[in-house]
């Protein structure tokens, strides 16, 4: 009889030089970032006032991402604007990607402690842990740079502030706060992904037959919302950070 296969944790495939282990989400991972480096090169190889079908969907989605990141980053658009739409463009792309046929049921049969094991092939980078904490880092540490890049030393006065009592609490539940948007970021976009990824499983497996494509549809959305929200409170946050005090 068969069986559901869900596992939290990604699952090794293979190591490479017997020193880095290469799990099914990272194999996918880069899967993705190669397709989306063919596709940016594709579309910028040839530019032209009259664009090709590749260019003039490449410029749509720029564009729509330019105007809509705009609204919140203002005159900073184009410093942080590649950034921002790096993001955007990675995880919607790595969200969608666990949506499609085969990705979680295409996979090798392997040993584990001497029992046979199903191993996925594919999982999207989005529905692992380590993925959305690298990204959580990466976008949280960038905004602490671009924050003292722009405000030099004053930006430290944000955390550490000794002009009172009042102001280094509230230093101290700033800096603590800078914290948890790690944990925050990280967990919200996987627990979303993995969930739903989860809940497609489950649904396919009992009901197979048309039943599960109102479900897929919900995950178009909800991958696109999860992009959304991570790449828009990074550019809130960037905004924030890179504002004098007085705003």
């Amino acid at each position: 009889m068969p069986s559901i296969h869900i596992s939290i944790t990604a699952e090794k495939l293979f190591t490479i030089g017997g020193v880095l282990p290469v799990t099914n989400s990272l194999f996918t991972s880069w899967i993705v970032m190669g397709l989306l480096v063919i596709f940016s090169l594709l579309a910028t190889r040839k530019l032209a006032l009259i664009p090709g079908n590749i260019q003039s969907v490449a410029e749509l989605v720029i564009e729509g991402i330019y105007k809509l990141f705009e609204t919140v980053l203002h005159d900073k658009i184009a410093m942080f604007f590649s950034l921002i739409a790096s993001l955007f463009i990675f995880i919607i792309a790595m969200n969608w990607v666990g949506l499609l046929p085969g990705v979680g049921t295409i996979g090798l049969r392997m040993l584990e402690d001497g029992h046979e094991k199903f191993v996925p092939l594919f999982r999207a980078g989005t529905a692992d842990l380590n993925m959305t904490l690298a990204l959580a880092i990466i976008a949280v540490l960038i905004i602490q740079y671009s924050g003292l890049r722009s405000l030099g030393t004053s930006y430290l006065k944000r955390f550490l502030n000794f002009r009172n009592p009042i102001y280094f609490f509230v230093g101290i539940l700033e800096l603590a706060g800078e914290f948890t948007r790690v944990i925050s970021f990280a967990f919200r976009l996987f627990g979303n992904i993995f969930a739903g990824e989860v809940l497609l499983t489950v649904i396919a497996f009992l009901m197979p037959l048309l039943v599960p494509l109102p479900f897929l549809g919900l995950e178009l959305f909800v991958g696109f919302i999860q992009a959304l929200v991570f790449s828009m409170l990074t550019a809130a946050f960037l905004a924030q950070a890179t504002a004098p005090a007085s705003h």
